[in-house]
């Protein structure tokens, strides 16, 4: 035999066999996968598989790396390995792009247009804000998110964050003070409010 031959180990009565692609195995023995074909078939087809499955969803190596979680578990060994292998990287390839599209149409529809929805009057544009919170750090971004958008409690904040409810304050109002300062918006006086 060839060095680097494709060969499957088999098990016989307890013992194991290798068998080479051409010849025979005797009745009613299985084929299973070897971790060397499978560690060489890695080695030589991951990268040109991930490129194949690149062109029907964003995730090809997830994609893959299941192909060959896949083809490790199957009993007997497919005749064509190779061939196998890319018919299950196009049909899990097709099924995940479908699965991302469907995703992403249905969170456009159920999502809000940005952050802010807009007001009559304001003098405020909806993408200037929404830029300016996503400018903010992100333990500071996290607080005023939880706060405003969620509804939660300063307690709340804190447990979800482990700080205490002081720190999760003193975070929103840092992000306020920074927000203030970048939308050029000073903070209302008695005078300013309505009523």
């Amino acid at each position: 035999m060839t060095p680097g031959a494709a060969c499957w180990t088999v098990f016989i009565c307890g013992f194991d066999r290798t068998f080479f692609p051409g010849r025979f195995a005797p009745a009613g023995v299985m084929f299973v996968m070897g971790p060397e074909l499978l560690g060489r078939l890695l080695d030589e087809r991951a990268a040109a598989l991930a490129l194949y499955a690149r062109q029907w969803c964003a995730a090809p190596d997830d994609v893959v790396q299941e192909a060959f979680v896949r083809l490790a578990a199957q009993r007997p060994v497919p005749d064509d390995p190779v061939a196998w292998l890319y018919r299950a990287v196009r049909n899990a390839a097709i099924s995940t792009g479908r699965a991302e599209r469907r995703r992403r149409k249905h969170e456009s529809a159920k999502a809000p247009a940005g952050w802010f929805l807009p007001a009559e009057g304001a003098a405020l544009d909806g993408a200037t804000a929404a830029a300016a919170v996503e400018a903010l750090p992100p333990k500071e971004r996290e607080v005023v998110v939880a706060h405003l958008w969620g509804g939660l409690s300063f307690e709340q904040i804190a447990a979800i964050t482990s700080v205490s409810s002081s720190t999760a304050h003193r975070r929103y109002q840092a992000a306020l003070a920074a927000l203030r300062e970048r939308l050029g918006v000073s903070c209302p006086t008695e005078t300013d409010r309505p009523g």
